[in-house]
């Protein structure tokens, strides 16, 4: 029996008291003909978590040149932090398993995650006041305030639209990969029932739904047949 391969990712060193989560080798688990574009996948996960970074520092030099502006740099800060684990799971890794196993069902659950990050990634790119991100309107802004923090917050504007720009080229590469496979919305249906009756937890539920069901089914018929009370005959 092959050995079971162990969680690789996040690499963590061996002393932190958190483990990997996943595996992943795109050399060893993609077709070589999809290896580069999760690869350009990866480094697009990799390059929205720097500009998000990026987005922080510029977010923290503008809250200290303009106070007023605090919700703006509260905001940057759970961006990051949400959004780092949250694209990781919810489109690139259903992006990586479509891949690995020509997955209908995780074809749709990237389109549909990616495309909402992709709005995303264009809001994040204009940058409006008080959202949170360091995009091209707030760089006008700062720009007749502080000409340091401007350029700074240039930077992460010109970072935020080249990942919205290869976002969207992506989005629109894969469309037209994942139409060549012959995947449907169909075989998505047949692999979503198909996980989910495997799944240990849910056939237990469904054999202890199905049992109460019967039992219940054949109490109910002796409960009518059987004899309805009266008052007690007095005895002569």
């Amino acid at each position: 029996a092959a050995e079971p391969r162990l969680n690789n990712w996040p690499p963590l060193p061996s002393f932190c008291p958190v483990k990997p989560c996943f595996y992943q080798d795109i050399p060893v688990e993609i077709p070589a003909d999809f290896q580069k574009t999760v690869t350009t996948m990866y480094y697009l996960w990799m390059a929205s978590t720097i500009a998000l970074f990026l987005n922080f520092l510029s977010s923290l030099a503008w809250f200290c040149v303009d106070p007023s502006s605090g919700s703006g740099f509260g905001l940057s800060i759970l961006w990051a932090l949400l959004y780092t684990p949250c694209s990781f799971v919810c489109w690139y890794r259903p992006m990586y398993k479509a891949f690995r196993s020509d997955s209908s069902f995780n074809f749709f659950v990237f389109f549909f995650v990616f495309f909402a990050q992709n709005v995303m990634y264009v809001l994040q790119a204009i940058g409006i006041p008080n959202w949170g991100f360091s995009g091209w309107i707030l760089s006008l802004i700062a720009l007749r305030t502080n000409t340091a923090v401007a350029v700074m917050m240039i930077l992460v504007s010109l970072s935020f639209t080249g990942v919205a720009v290869l976002g969207i080229i992506m989005l629109k590469k894969i469309h037209s990969l994942y139409r060549r496979t012959g995947a449907s919305f169909q075989k998505a249906q047949e692999e979503f029932a198909a996980g989910v009756f495997s799944n240990q937890a849910v056939r237990t539920a469904a054999a202890n739904a199905a049992a109460g069901a019967a039992t219940n089914a054949f109490r109910l018929p002796s409960c009518r047949t059987g004899a309805a009370p009266g008052r007690a005959r007095p005895s002569s």
